[in-house]
């Protein structure tokens, strides 16, 4: 359980620093870091800091289809994890 809660914060600090990075790097008007890239991370635990960078840098806050992707992964992460709980009993 301690591997898994290591590997949650783990991959939810660079989904932060990359978002973070990303604002950075639109605000220079350079290359920017791709979107299937913040979503495969989000999408394999790194929710938390997504939604955390999201919010702090106001990153990608007012593109919707970036929030309808992210709301559809969060929705199936909630789904999944209500299935994986529900079936263990």
């Amino acid at each position: 359980m301690e591997i898994f809660l290591l590997y949650f914060l783990f991959i939810n600090i660079i989904l932060f620093i990359l978002a973070g990075y990303d604002k950075y790097l639109a605000r220079k008007g350079k290359r920017r870091i791709p979107e299937n890239t913040l979503f495969f991370l989000e999408a394999i635990g790194g929710t938390i800091g997504l939604l955390t960078a999201m919010l702090l840098f106001r990153h990608k806050t007012s593109k919707t289809s970036f929030i309808v992707k992210f709301t559809l992964l969060f929705l199936i992460q909630l789904a999944l994890i209500y299935l994986y709980s529900t079936s263990k009993t």
